[in-house]
């Protein structure tokens, strides 16, 4: 375990140093983990190392952080609201690119059908690390394509769950009954999710209650943690990945009023963790057995991304504007991390044949490389193939303006405040992330910006800091409080005025971020119609004395 701890700190050591040179270069950091697991393992001669059991476990748990955030960012209302994004999206994109890659491994190349279906199942999974990381530091998370890409990696998250235990039904030893293993796993499983929604709902949100009225930062980082890793060990008990329990305790945690810190809090541990996991990777990586067939795993992965881009393009094109289907195809089509898992876990028990596991482990450590270097140039790549979709460069830097006014979404309340201001002389900036909408307004002659405003690059490019005030109009409550959150991080004193939907949105905005310049449609809608009756009864009354 020592050995474990002194070579991740040396392989972080290292990744930093790396990881400045690739941010000035605007390169995923993911490659500079790799890279270091990769360089140290050989440098210091430690490939029997590389499969440490110590090291496995905290990789590992770079996942469990990862799965515990996208647990925050889907809570049970919100999956419920976005179910057909999760299981009709992610049951076309698995169920087809499984199908098809079945048939081409087992009737085309002639693999033995139990290896083909592994290999086809694995393959038709993503990388939930590398694409959910971009898109949420992209913010393209709150994109349409966005939006069901985060649907499909949720569900193959969720499909990982009976993928294991279809390896373990196809390595059972012990000859039971296929019926019989079901079953045991479906009690264990409604076990697990009562202990954890019913029990653990209970328990997590009076610690982090008690903790957060404790006014110690300490103590609430401490109960989070004991959350995480509580719930991954209760599910791994049972029999199911440290990840569905760590996923679980997120959806809980996003019902409740704290998960905006919680998120917050947690990052820099999801983020260390993650980075472990990818320089377990590196460290995976035979270079002689990787030289000797650069050919073969090239092929192999262009093949998987083209065939996979296609193939759910095509099966999401049935009920998704094509150029959506393309991106959302497109930025799937990489292999993911959980393909790692399967095939180290089907080697293992001989399911597989040891040489050929090796290969399709290249195969995927290769994707999961290129792929950082491939999502970035997601809309300009469906740009070269549907010339319709409309493609703005975001704004880098407005020039040197002062005491203007940012209009922070475009939609119908927005086009409004911008003709108010018209009528009374302002200089305004409007910045939408709708492609079409900022085109409506470039368009009609006015100053406006592709952007995300919960982005701190676009933030600092609007001159924030310099603006006289930054109304914002848009209609979804979570990106409303994180572009607040976001422009408060970069100026305390900022003059925001929020356009709100509802009481709770109210109490949120003041209580979290302290902004208490808020318009609520319908209270302003109550206090004009009272004014109105109170005109005509004025009206009315001056009549009745005339």
């Amino acid at each position: 375990m020592d050995k474990a701890l002194l070579f991740i700190v040396a392989a972080l050591g290292l990744s930093t140093v790396v990881n400045l040179v690739l941010k000035r270069l605007n390169l995923s950091l993911i490659i500079g983990y790799i890279f270091s697991g990769v360089f140290l393992v050989y440098a210091l001669d430690l490939h029997d190392f590389a499969h440490s059991e110590a090291l496995e476990h905290i990789a590992e748990f770079g996942i469990v952080f990862l799965m515990f955030t996208i647990g925050l960012e889907m809570s049970l209302s919100k999956m419920n609201r976005l179910k057909d994004l999760i299981f009709l999206n992610g049951f076309l994109q698995v169920g087809v690119n499984g199908g098809v890659f079945y048939a081409v491994a087992h009737y085309v190349f002639g693999i033995e059908s139990v290896s083909a279906l592994i290999v086809s199942l694995a393959f038709a999974l993503s990388s939930t690390a590398i694409v959910l990381s971009y898109l949420k530091s992209s913010k393209e998370i709150y994109t349409p394509y966005g939006q069901r890409a985060m649907g499909i990696l949720i569900f193959q998250d969720l499909a990982v769950i009976p993928i294991l235990i279809l390896l373990g039904v196809l390595s059972n030893q012990s000859g039971a009954d296929v019926s019989t293993i079901v079953w045991e796993t479906f009690k264990s499983a409604i076990v697990t999710l009562g202990l954890l929604f019913i029990v653990g709902k209970r328990l997590f949100t009076w610690l982090l209650h008690f903790s957060a009225n404790a006014d110690n930062d300490e103590l609430f980082m401490s109960s989070v943690l004991f959350i995480v890793i509580g719930a991954s060990y209760l599910a791994h008990f049972f029999g199911f990945t440290y990840s569905l329990g760590a996923f679980v305790a997120g959806m809980i945690i996003a019902e409740t009023k704290y998960y905006h810190k919680v998120e917050a809090d947690i990052a820099p541990f999801k983020d260390i963790l993650l980075g472990t996991f990818f320089i377990l990777i590196g460290m995976k990586i035979d270079l002689g057995l990787f030289g000797e067939n650069l050919v073969l795993i090239i092929e192999i992965f262009v093949a998987v991304l083209v065939l996979k881009t296609l193939i759910t393009a095509l099966s999401l094109a049935l009920h998704t504007k094509k150029d959506v289907a393309f991106k959302t195809a497109y930025a799937t089509s990489q292999i993911g991390e959980f393909a790692l898992v399967i095939f180290a876990l089907a080697t293992a028990e001989g399911l597989i044949e040891s040489e050929f596991g090796k290969i399709v482990t290249l195969v995927t450590i290769f994707s999961m490389m290129v792929s950082p270097f491939l999502i970035p140039y997601t809309n300009k790549f469906t740009a070269l193939f549907f010339k319709d979709t409309n493609y703005i460069e975001e704004v880098s830097d407005i020039g040197n303006v002062k005491n203007h006014i940012i209009i922070c979404g475009y939609s119908e309340v927005g086009q409004n405040v911008q003709k108010h201001l018209d009528m009374y002389g302002f200089e305004y900036i409007i910045v939408d992330n709708n492609p079409k909408l900022i085109q409506q307004a470039l368009n009609d002659g006015y100053k406006a910006y592709l952007g995300d405003m919960s982005k701190t690059a676009i933030i600092e490019a609007l001159h924030v800091k310099d603006a006289a005030a930054i109304i914002v109009t848009l209609e979804n409550p979570d990106i409303k409080h994180l572009v607040c959150q976001r422009i408060l991080r970069i100026d305390i004193d900022a003059n925001i005025i929020v356009q709100i939907g509802s009481q709770v949105e109210r109490e949120k905005l003041r209580d979290e971020l302290e902004v208490l310049n808020v318009v609520d449609g319908q209270v302003e809608t109550a206090r004009i119609l009272v004014e109105r009756v109170m005109q005509c009864q004025l009206s009315s009354y001056r009549s009745k004395r005339q």
